[in-house]
């Protein structure tokens, strides 16, 4: 029979065969840099283990050393690594965050096109919201893009949005356009009427985002890692926000001037509020508080 002791002495060591090592935890962090460039200091060692436990008792796995030779082996690498990128990838998003962002497009951009569109230069407006998690920021952008178009209704005008996650959770969800009630109060109430059908069941407080702007998004999953984006179009408006703050300079400066490549002459580049690009060795000039223009 075992002792108090022993017990004792066998719940230690199944906890520590339960944790996360540090060995373990500088190995995931080192790939989630390399592969998406996410810095994931020490600091964030328990955030990890914890999002990760899940992904264990999914798979039966008893270890955190067991799965870390399972993610890194080949058949890991195929089947698992979608699922790992899933649950470490930060996703916070809300409809119309940053507003001055949406009033700078409706106010200063969209005229800028519709006057660039009457003089036969373009017709199709082409955006791209880059990390765009649950679809919140591509569905805003659809939204202030509609409102434009219906109250400038002798103006041919159409657009594109291209919104990309390398989480193919979120953009599962993004697609699907559902989100509770409360999610869209940030949305104008003359708005959401518009723009979002209730469920016809009076208890369920789930949205939808109406067929109208939902044809106008193309979901894609695409790694900001990657040096080909694999699509051949510049962009008139990119929205790239809250995504510099987890990576180091290096990998900032080298994002910067890939997305400075898909941005079209005289196109907008919207960044997050506490994100400030350096501009020197780019085309790019800052024309109001996170948002810049390329100018050649």
């Amino acid at each position: 029979m075992k002792t108090g002791i022993d017990m004792l002495a066998q719940s230690f060591s199944n906890c520590n065969q339960d944790c996360l090592s540090i060995r373990e935890f500088n190995m995931l962090s080192s790939f989630i840099n390399s592969y998406i460039g996410i810095r994931m200091p020490s600091s964030k060692m328990k955030v990890l283990e914890s999002r990760l436990r899940k992904r264990l008792r999914d798979l039966q796995i008893e270890s955190f050393k067991d799965y870390c030779n399972y993610l890194f082996s080949d058949e890991g690498m195929e089947k698992e690594l979608t699922n790992f990128i899933n649950v470490v990838t930060t996703n916070k998003t809300d409809f119309f965050r940053g507003p001055s962002h949406f009033q700078y497009l409706f106010i200063k951009v969209l005229p800028e096109f519709l006057e660039a569109s009457c003089t036969g230069i373009k017709n199709r407006l082409l955006l791209w919201s880059a990390a765009c998690s649950r679809g919140n920021e591509a569905y805003s952008i659809a939204l202030v893009l509609s409102e434009y178009s219906k109250r400038n209704p002798g103006v041919k005008f159409d657009y594109t949005i291209l919104a990309t996650d390398i989480s193919t959770a979120v953009l599962e969800e993004a697609r699907r356009a559902i989100y509770q009630s409360k999610e869209i109060e940030p949305v104008p109430r003359e708005l959401r009427m518009k723009y979002f059908m209730k469920s016809i069941n009076p208890e369920n407080k789930l949205v939808r985002i109406v067929p109208e702007l939902r044809s106008k998004i193309r979901f894609r999953r695409l790694n900001l890692m990657d040096d080909d984006f694999q699509f051949r179009e510049q962009m008139d408006v990119i929205f790239c926000r809250n995504v510099f703050i987890y990576f180091d300079k290096k990998t900032q400066n080298d994002l910067t001037e890939r997305l400075c490549d898909k941005l079209r002459p005289n196109g907008y580049l919207f960044m997050g509020n506490s994100e400030m690009l350096c501009c020197r060795d780019l085309p790019l000039v800052s024309v109001a508080p996170s948002i810049y223009k390329k100018i050649i």
